[in-house]
């Protein structure tokens, strides 16, 4: 299986989120089965089902975390030898050239991404495009609505 890039920052809160299924959700949910086996039938018992269906769901979490983190190629953008160029794990504050709208992002492995946070995917059109590029330049994005010109307006290593 291939390595998958992620951020340092993106490793520890897959980390944390591990240590806390462990040592808070599981031990939880193996009282609240225990809770209710007590109560006798098992066939008929709601709290049991749902205890039991709890347990799948953090069970497979954990393994799928393990397996996130087995597979992770963990990059800290700090330490990168950029060249003021935009990398893997860069902060890109842009500014859109038809609308003057400005926005920042931060490139983070697929695993990681998410919008709300300004937090796109390596392999997203708009990362694709900034990759490689110096602050001043100006990046075409092509989406699906038609290009898009962002200029790099600042680019942060944090």
């Amino acid at each position: 299986m291939s390595r998958v890039p992620m951020t340092a920052a993106g490793a520890q809160q897959l980390r944390e989120e591990l240590q806390e299924l462990k040592s808070v959700a599981r031990p939880r949910v193996i009282q609240a089965i225990a809770e209710a086996r007590a109560h006798g039938d098992l066939r008929e018992n709601a709290e049991y089902a749902a205890a039991k269906e709890q347990q799948g769901f953090i069970e497979g979490r954990i393994a799928e975390i393990e397996a996130q983190l087995s597979n992770a190629q963990i990059i800290d953008v700090s330490t990168v030898k950029s060249n003021g160029r935009i990398v893997f794990g860069a902060t890109v504050d842009l500014m859109n050239v038809a609308t003057e709208e400005q926005v920042s992002y931060q490139i983070v492995g697929d695993l990681e991404a998410d919008i709300k946070a300004n937090k796109i995917s390596i392999s997203s059109p708009i990362a694709r495009a900034l990759i490689g590029k110096e602050e001043g330049d100006i990046a075409v994005v092509r989406a699906p609505g038609g290009e898009i010109e962002y200029e790099i307006v600042a680019i942060k290593y944090i």
